[in-house]
């Protein structure tokens, strides 16, 4: 019997190969977009599961607010696992991660490699995270100092070859130059929230010890079985009042945490799954750029709506083929076929067409896999189509979407009562109108809905990337590692200042963008702080040229300058300190910050004050910040006016090779750093556009066969009307006005969903533009154009027609 229905459904599907065409061609687009967005999807959500006891690891993050300022980091103080084990028995374990203290410079022959992919641990390390281990005992690895855990793709590089224990790797560091491999692991998987090829340990970081309230470490904890996470967070207001509140005294007039909370402060630590990190966790000083939930949420949305699109596209056309197939039905009900075997035989057929169209989107899949992995920044494979979270699903698509799709035809048409077939009563392709109807108007809300988002997004990245941010990012050169330098950072500068289309520099680690240096004290308007008067500010070390060099604007007071001795206890403020500071003009005034001596404050004196500046990401507000003289310097930035970049940095790195020979030279621009922060948000607005476009052109495919049946349904009437005089562009309209209709239809019901849906995005960011009118206008009108060439194709081209042979077919 099923070989049968096979056997019918194959030759049905010859048999009418343009209705064929048309619904293998859109299921097979709607499948293998709904299969590339379930394979982004599954690895945003596959982050950090690989790890052994992953449901039972969690990060310490932290939320300060103080004097108005706010952080809100994944960072602790380097005590606060220590205690919490100790304090606690739900603490199994505990590990920290140290990553300040920037790049290593690893020595290979002669020359030196700029390694990033660096960070301390604790020797617990390997027993909270379990990687797969090559050589070594990974337990004792990190116990001693100047010792170094390597991945295989590290050991590789350096040695060509992952046996390398034992062996040494030099650095470029004056204290301790040499690291003995004492283990080599596997290459951490691209899904998980870190990514570190050198792990050196924490007993080689150069800290202050004991600070509880000064947050660097990444800590994570490894809770007992059973531990109710959420529970155990209520226990860390105990631990700051017994650890936290008493070393906080010492450095500032606190008598008590109340106290502090009444002058509006708070200190609140939380606990993240290690699996929620990549899609829940947005803070300053991330390892990596995270994903995003929402993200997520919408591109999940997207696929599933693409997918109903290609469904309702499935059923649109089989209702209105009715025609052809309802002779076949009459014939078989008389003959003795029950309604039953007729559900199954159309089923059949969907499932048939379903899997079809499945082996299609599947090569379109292997095809595009590489473009949509460089569009969506993923490293995915077509493997993972057959992976235990993919392959289920693959399998039931067929039987899911063949169900789905065949379903209402499939009851529709064996429902047709064969006397009124035979008798030629039957009204066909008309009873389903009404359905078909609301298909259409939901097709084309969602492609409306989805254009609407399309131009939001692109209009919030063209305002980022053009917003006067306070500074000038574009044609600043920066110079990366410079302090490898040493002694001649100076002599460098001045050389490249020289250079023809250099006009000025500056040397500093601290950039208004992300992933640059970041440090942050306790200020206040007096010499003795208390909660009232104290807040948090980040501070900043750079030099006389770095205003200027950068493009800011001081609106109070002066910059710094050589002219002035004493501006090495000067401090620029901006307009957000002014405000929290509440002085009219702040120039001239003091202002004082906390000292490693308990007790004790250094004071300086305010001498300008900078225009706001976007030092962190449109989706923050400015928060204070103070600009210091002198300090360390991690990067040269400078401000090049020239058409010829290449020959500048060629340049300037025949200057680095004459001054640190062996030393790697390497430099990128400031706005390429600023356009890194917002990478997430141009791989959303591409993707976007994407499916928008597919989900829009899917739709149009379904109208286009849609209306060629009904245009074939009215070929009578169409030629008896042109007989009598009527136009082809009368005819035209009458064969587009109704499809017309519903796509306002659907615009009514699209404008309010997607002005919800796209403020709802907007929020995330504290800077962005407003959702104009215009915007669904031309969504509204873009998709009603799009609908009247599909339709008005068909309908000029049955208009045309000549009346007589349609009235002979009669």
């Amino acid at each position: 019997m099923i070989k049968n229905y096979l056997k019918i459904a194959w030759r049905n599907l010859v048999k009418n190969k343009a209705y064929s065409i048309i619904n293998i061609t859109g299921l097979a687009i709607g499948l293998s977009c709904f299969l590339l967005i379930a394979l982004y999807v599954m690895d945003e959500l596959s982050y950090d599961r690989f790890y052994p006891n992953a449901d039972r690891i969690y990060r310490i993050h932290s939320d300060i607010r103080f004097g108005g300022a706010e952080l809100h980091m994944p960072v602790t103080s380097d005590m606060m696992g220590e205690l919490l084990k100790k304090d606690y028995p739900q603490v199994e374990n505990y590990t920290r991660l140290y990553t300040f203290n920037g790049d290593k410079l690893i020595k290979k022959g002669n020359d030196y490699i700029d390694e990033s992919k660096v960070a301390n641990v604790d020797s617990t390390f390997f027993d909270v995270f379990q990687l797969p281990v090559i050589e070594g005992d990974i337990k004792h690895a990190l116990i001693e100092p100047n010792t170094v855990v390597v991945t295989e793709s590290t050991a590789k590089k350096y040695f060509g070859t992952t046996h390398v224990l034992g062996k040494t790797i030099e650095t470029k560091d004056d204290k301790n130059p040499f690291y003995k491999i004492t283990a080599i692991i596997k290459d951490i998987p691209h899904n998980s929230h870190f990514h570190f090829d050198l792990l050196f340990p924490m007993k080689n970081v150069d800290y202050q010890w004991g600070q509880l309230t000064s947050h660097n470490f990444y800590t994570y904890l490894r809770l007992k079985q059973g531990t109710d996470y959420k529970a155990f967070e209520k226990k860390f207001d105990q631990y700051v009042d017994k650890y936290v509140l008493p070393q906080a005294k010492q450095y500032m007039n606190l008598n008590s945490m109340e106290e502090f909370k009444k002058a509006g402060n708070s200190l609140e630590y939380s606990l993240m799954p290690l699996t929620d990190i990549h899609l829940h966790s947005d803070r300053s000083f991330e390892l990596s750029a995270n994903g995003s939930m929402q993200y997520v949420y919408i591109f999940s949305a997207v696929a599933l709506f693409i997918l109903i699109i290609a469904c309702i596209n499935f059923m649109n056309l089989t209702t209105a083929h009715s025609a052809n197939r309802a002779k076949e039905v009459g014939i078989r009900k008389v003959l003795g076929t029950e309604k039953r075997n007729l559900v199954l035989q159309f089923l059949s057929e969907s499932t048939l067409m379903v899997l079809i169209s499945l082996l299609i989107a599947v090569a379109i899949v292997y095809v595009v896999l590489p473009l949509f992995n460089d569009v969506a920044s993923k490293q995915m494979t077509t493997s993972s189509l057959f992976s235990p979270y993919i392959l289920p699903l693959l399998i039931a698509l067929p039987f899911i979407v063949g169900l789905l799709a065949g379903s209402y035809p499939a009851f529709y048409l064996s429902a047709f009562k064969p006397i009124e077939i035979l008798k030629g009563k039957l009204k066909l392709g008309s009873k389903s109108g009404g359905l078909r109807s609301v298909l259409v108007v939901f097709q084309f809300a969602v492609s409306i809905i989805l254009i609407v988002g399309t131009i939001v997004v692109y209009k919030q990245i063209n305002y980022i990337q053009t917003k006067n941010l306070g500074y000038n990012k574009d044609q600043v050169l920066i110079i990366n590692g410079i302090s490898s330098l040493n002694n001649n950072v100076d002599a460098f500068k001045n050389e490249v200042l020289q250079m023809p289309g250099v006009v000025s520099g500056t040397l500093t680690g601290y950039l208004p963008v992300s992933n640059s240096y970041r440090s942050d004290n306790t200020y206040s308007k007096q010499a003795v702080m208390d909660a009232k008067t104290g807040f948090d500010m980040q501070n900043w070390r750079v030099d006389y040229d770095y205003i200027k060099t950068l493009g800011m604007q001081v609106i109070k007071g002066r910059s710094f300058s050589r002219e002035f001795g004493g501006d090495s206890a000067s401090v620029i403020i901006n307009e957000t300190t002014a405000k929290i500071l509440g002085y009219a003009d702040p120039v001239g005034k003091k202002i004082y910050t906390t000292t490693d001596t308990p007790g004790k404050t250094l004071a300086y004196t305010i001498i300008g004050v900078v225009k706001n500046f976007n030092f962190e990401s449109l989706h923050q507000d400015v928060g204070p910040l103070a600009l210091l003289l002198g300090g360390g310097f991690g990067s040269g930035v400078f401000k090049v006016n020239t058409s010829n970049i290449q020959s500048l940095t060629t340049q300037i790195q025949n200057k680095w090779k004459a001054l640190a020979p062996g030393l790697p030279f390497s430099y990128h621009f400031l706005n390429e750093s600023f356009d890194e922060m917002y990478r997430a948000e141009q791989r959303v607005g591409k993707i976007a556009l994407i499916f928008s476009v597919l989900a829009i052109f899917i739709a149009c495919l379904g109208l286009f066969g849609l209306a060629t049946f009904i245009a074939e349904q009215r070929t009578k009437e169409i030629g008896i009307r042109k007989v009598l005089g009527a136009s082809v562009q009368g005819i035209v309209q009458m064969l587009s006005k109704d499809f017309m209709k519903l796509v306002a239809i659907a615009f009514v019901f699209a404008a309010p969903l997607a002005w919800w849906a796209m403020h709802s995005w907007l929020n995330d960011f504290a800077y962005r533009i407003n959702i104009e009118w215009w915007m669904f206008a031309a969504a509204g009108f873009g998709a009603l154009l799009i609908a009247l060439a599909t339709v008005s194709f068909q309908a000029i081209r049955a208009a045309i027609a000549n009346p007589v042979k349609s009235l002979r077919t009669e």
